[in-house]
């Protein structure tokens, strides 16, 4: 088939992209390298069938292609807060194009939503049915609210025009090709780790996420993609929990390292506690994670090492 991924040279969509080729696919791989890099995909720029187009989804295109994977948009705080209007922007505006362009070409279109879209949760693990708990006006309302539209629209191109929509709401995901400065929990640990410099935790390190490894991840949305009679939404994230303050001490651990943790005030609207309930996951797609966190989080080590040494 002819796959169009959007972010496709960002950290998920590239290691997407990978995955697409291997099966041999046709894959075009759009991007506005706001977050993403081509670096990501050099490996794949050679391989017959792949190729790449510099385009912001906010501005419309007309491509062909038989799936669409929407994975355009900023996923953290660092990058989603410095323009806030562009990334809702990216949800609104963007996501229409993305479903206009399905429609047209009768593509199977899938979104990245987040699970951010549950907010600060009252209800935990949080299953797909929870409406969640969001700040409709705060500084993550950019991104959180974006990605809540970003689902009614799908929804309702879906209910109106008939298109074959799929909805992902991704949880945290990490591992090789994060951006060094890309603010998330993981790369921000493991940076700080590996030179040696202070630890900072935000609050008293005693909210909760999960991690999911990146290959699990991609596995999940592939999935999905390919899910018959199913349009979600579905989590996908490993229901493994653990304290910001244990995955510090966890990094200090594996890496060895001399750095201290230090602790600053919570950022706004940060959720307290984050987990997915994967049992629709499991009933539907048959999917689970594999990758347990020591094990990923020492490839991600392996990956950092060698960013860090090149430049």
């Amino acid at each position: 088939m002819r796959v169009l991924v959007t972010g496709g040279a960002g950290f998920i969509g590239s290691h997407l992209c990978e995955l697409l080729v291997k099966a041999n696919h046709e894959v075009i791989c759009m991007d506005n390298y706001f977050t993403g890099s081509k670096k990501n995909v050099y490996p794949l720029l050679h391989r017959p069938g792949f190729e790449i187009i510099r385009h912001d989804i906010i501005n419309p295109i007309d491509v062909e292609a038989d799936q669409i994977y929407n994975l355009a948009c900023p996923a953290s705080p660092v990058f989603y807060q410095f323009n806030p209007v562009r990334t809702i922007q990216a949800n609104v505006l963007g996501v229409t194009n993305m479903l206009e362009l399905a429609k047209r070409t009768k593509a199977r279109i899938l979104q990245a939503s987040t699970s951010e879209i549950y907010g600060d949760p009252h209800v935990h693990p949080q299953r797909e049915d929870y409406w969640g708990n969001v700040n409709p006006i705060g500084v993550r309302s950019c991104y959180d609210e974006g990605k809540r539209v970003a689902e009614a629209l799908m929804m309702d191109y879906h209910r109106q025009f008939a298109v074959d929509i799929r909805i992902v709401r991704i949880f945290n995901t990490y591992g090789p090709r994060m951006a060094l400065n890309d603010g998330r929990v993981v790369s921000n640990f493991i940076v700080q780790a590996l030179r040696g410099e202070d630890i900072t935790i935000y609050g008293k390190g005693e909210q909760t996420r999960s991690f999911c490894y990146v290959s699990d991840l991609v596995g999940g949305l592939v999935a999905m993609m390919n899910a018959d009679n199913f349009i979600g939404p579905v989590n996908i994230g490993n229901p493994g929990e653990f304290t910001i303050l244990g995955l510090a001490e966890r990094v200090i651990r594996l890496t060895g390292s001399p750095s201290r943790i230090i602790f600053k005030e919570l950022p706004l609207d940060d959720p307290v506690r984050r987990r997915p309930d994967i049992s629709l996951a499991k009933a539907k797609l048959g999917w689970a994670p594999t990758i347990e966190i020591d094990a990923g989080l020492e490839r991600t080590l392996d990956y950092f090492r060698e960013t860090i040494k090149g430049g």
